[in-house]
């Protein structure tokens, strides 16, 4: 379905580790690294594409043991759309909300965590030097091997 208002996790390259009250993605097409709070992290986990913006509300909070707004569902789907972690665009300003509206209309009292999405990116050269050295093709992939990478740059690191 390619409705907004069913939206989709992405999970094609991408590398996701659970830590506590948090998820942290990397995104390995891109080399950038996401860190999901719990809010942002539980609404982008329930993004399967059949659950509509008002049922993702209530699913988060039902996890989150708090009442959910749709603007918070908006509001992460607006940060999880701009770092690419839903397989299409999802922003606040297409359905006539902004930001500041939205923040508005959650107001001050509300005693969930807004969804954050703090991204930081990794230079490839960087992330080869440092995990995935190589003499072959065959050093940058296979099995026990976790370079998101397919080749050997004849220069000792995965590219």
């Amino acid at each position: 379905m390619n409705n907004p208002q069913f939206p989709i996790a992405r999970s094609a390259g991408l590398v996701v580790q659970d830590v506590p009250d948090e998820v942290l993605v990397y995104d390995t097409e891109k080399n950038k690294a996401h860190c999901l709070n719990r809010t942002a992290a539980l609404v982008w986990r329930s993004c399967d594409g059949k659950t509509s913006v008002s049922e993702l509300a209530k699913i988060v909070g039902d996890q989150a043991g708090e009442e959910i707004s749709d603007e918070i569902v908006w509001l992460a789907l607006d940060q999880l759309s701009k770092t690419d972690l839903l397989e299409r665009e999802h922003r606040l300003e297409t359905f006539g909300r902004s930001r500041r509206e939205a923040l508005k209309k959650i107001g001050l009292a509300s005693m969930v965590a807004l969804p954050i999405v703090a991204s930081l990116a990794a230079p490839q050269s960087a992330l080869a030097n440092l995990s995935c050295a190589c003499t072959t093709v065959a050093d940058c992939s296979g099995p026990g091997v976790s370079c998101p990478t397919a080749g050997c740059s004849g220069e000792g690191v995965c590219i």
